[in-house]
């Protein structure tokens, strides 16, 4: 038996608010290969995620394959918009939803985490974050702030985790993030310039593998995970037609779960992927690999 075993390390999954989507199931994923595992959430979506939590909402989702149920070592605040709490506007930083919760930076988000767990305290980072505000504007009506929106929101804010938080990983750490087909192909009704942020995730993530396989020895990969109808996604509006139209189409005819983009990410933060960098790697039942449709929705 080969198992995928991440015994004694620490993982952070950035993007996770409820257990409909991927960053859950990566999480979940990460927990059951013996990783423990926080997670950082949205300001405004954090005391939803929280009560879900303390009200049992999501017991059920927690209970791994030997029965036992899996916590959350810490939950995070964290807008990936900002590098620095001083670079979020005063009205942000003191409405409602923000004011309490401490910094939701990316460097307040490294300076707590080294607070309370040391010097090097991660093992694994995986990036479950992706936003684009006019998603549903096609590129030739997309504003220029919606545009650096997006890209702001879905591809640097990889890179400053990466730089941020590139010197608190152990050796032979990782970071994953995941990305869609629509960096390479068109999928009309997927815009708002998110098909170039995806893009430009993907590319970043080579420079990435290069840049921190040099200067912290990590490994950096993305996922292209096929469509999949979470919470997150149905801001794109098209999400049950994207899914229906990819199992109609994919070499296998199925729909993707989540727990098949979490078994990957556990494998590509384990040693068995010790020599996996720089990659992207497809996790869509095939769809890919296919140029011409087969049926229609």
């Amino acid at each position: 038996m080969l198992p995928i075993d991440l015994s004694g390390k620490r993982a952070l999954v950035a993007g996770v608010a409820d257990d409909g989507g991927f960053g859950f199931a990566i999480a979940k994923a990460f927990a059951e290969a013996g990783a423990s595992v926080c997670v950082a959430t949205w300001p405004p979506a954090l005391n939803i995620f929280l009560n879900l939590l303390e009200r049992g909402k999501l017991d059920e989702s927690r209970i791994l394959r030997d029965g036992s149920k899996f916590s959350f070592e810490k939950i995070y605040p964290l807008d990936a918009m900002f590098d620095r709490l001083e670079d979020a506007p005063e009205e942000l930083r003191t409405s409602k939803r923000y004011k309490d919760v401490g910094d939701f930076s990316i460097g307040g988000l490294a300076a707590q985490l080294v607070a309370d767990f040391g010097p090097q305290p991660l093992d694994i980072v995986f990036h479950s974050l992706a936003n684009g505000p006019e998603v549903k504007k096609p590129l030739l009506e997309v504003s220029r702030a919606g545009y650096l929106a997006a890209s702001s929101a879905s591809a640097y804010s990889m890179v400053s985790m990466v730089q941020q938080l590139g010197p608190l990983l152990r050796p032979g750490g990782s970071f994953c993030s995941l990305t869609y087909m629509a960096s390479e192909r068109v999928i009309p009704g997927y815009g708002g310039g998110m098909s170039s942020a995806k893009a430009a995730l993907e590319s970043d993530t080579r420079t990435l593998a290069f840049e921190a396989g040099r200067a912290y020895g990590a490994r950096v990969n993305t996922i292209s995970a096929g469509p999949y109808a979470s919470r997150a996604a149905s801001a794109i509006g098209i999400i049950d037609r994207m899914v229906q139209y990819c199992k109609l189409n994919t070499p296998l005819p199925e729909e993707l779960t989540a727990a098949e983009v979490g078994h990957t990410a556990a494998f590509l933060a384990s040693p068995l992927a010790s020599a996996i960098t720089g990659a992207t790697i497809y996790v869509d039942k095939g769809y890919h690999a296919m140029g011409m449709a087969v049926a229609m929705p």
